[in-house]
């Protein structure tokens, strides 16, 4: 099974608002939603400089492709009739500049990642989902408060690097990817990763994969294609059970 290919931007652009839908509706079943925190945004394939993201103040569990909001690059709402996080803006808009290959990028208030945050630490490997994350994530230490101005979404983007994710200190993760189904599938992983360390360390001292393991299991789970691939039960199962999200 391979990513699909598009014959219009047209086609291209309704996939990717019904994994965007797709992937709030599993981040609202997985609990990663907190009040009104949390975005996940998707590159338009016609203007590539402006992204669709999820209104302000709406649950992840009731987004509908039909509620995405297109947003351009100074912020102001082409299309869509909900208001947009401006904090949401702040970050992602820097983020999608620093990365223009990255597609989508998805920032929650996730529980075990706000609490591994805390830590200002990179993740070991531990485990081997972990491993997908060995010397390809960063960490942004310069925790400012709500982020309200596109300087502090620089700033992130420049810890983010090259990497697929970074770790916002006292914030949360934040994840990106080449398809909106990759960068959801890293956020959900590393939320997992965090919380497999937390618990190990509570339990007593981890022993480490060794650095030659780690990148191989890398290369092996941490590919685009990969991220892309392993959302796909969970992509299967949020359709079925919810298939209003693509109304």
């Amino acid at each position: 099974m391979l990513p699909p290919e598009f014959d219009s931007v047209e086609q291209e652009r309704l996939h990717r608002k019904q994994e965007l839908a797709a992937a709030f509706r599993l981040f609202g079943r997985l609990g990663f939603c907190e009040g009104v925190a949390g975005h996940i945004t998707a590159r338009d394939p016609g203007n590539p400089e402006w992204f669709w993201v999820n209104p302000f103040g709406m649950s992840f569990s009731r987004i509908k492709v039909s509620d995405l909001v297109l947003v351009d690059h100074a912020g102001n709402v082409v299309e869509g009739r909900h208001p947009v996080n401006r904090a949401a803006f702040c970050i992602h808009s820097e983020v999608h500049k620093a990365r223009p290959d990255a597609i989508a990028a998805a920032h929650a208030h996730s529980v075990h990642g706000k609490a591994y945050s805390a830590l200002r630490r990179h993740l070991d490997p531990l485990t081997q989902d972990a491993c997908a994350f060995f010397e390809d994530h960063g960490l942004y230490e310069d925790f400012r408060g709500v982020v309200n101005d596109t300087e502090e979404g620089r700033r992130i983007g420049e810890a983010l690097g090259p990497y697929k994710a970074v770790i916002l200190a006292n914030h949360g993760l934040l994840t990106v990817g080449r398809s909106v189904a990759e960068a959801a599938w890293w956020f959900i992983t590393m939320e997992r990763s965090c919380q497999a360390q937390l618990l190990a360390m509570a339990a007593g001292t981890p022993f480490h994969i060794d650095r030659e393991t780690a990148l191989q299991v890398r290369e092996q789970i941490g590919s685009p294609l990969a991220g892309w691939f392993q959302l796909r039960p969970l992509w299967e199962q949020i359709t079925e059970d919810q298939p209003d999200l693509f109304d």
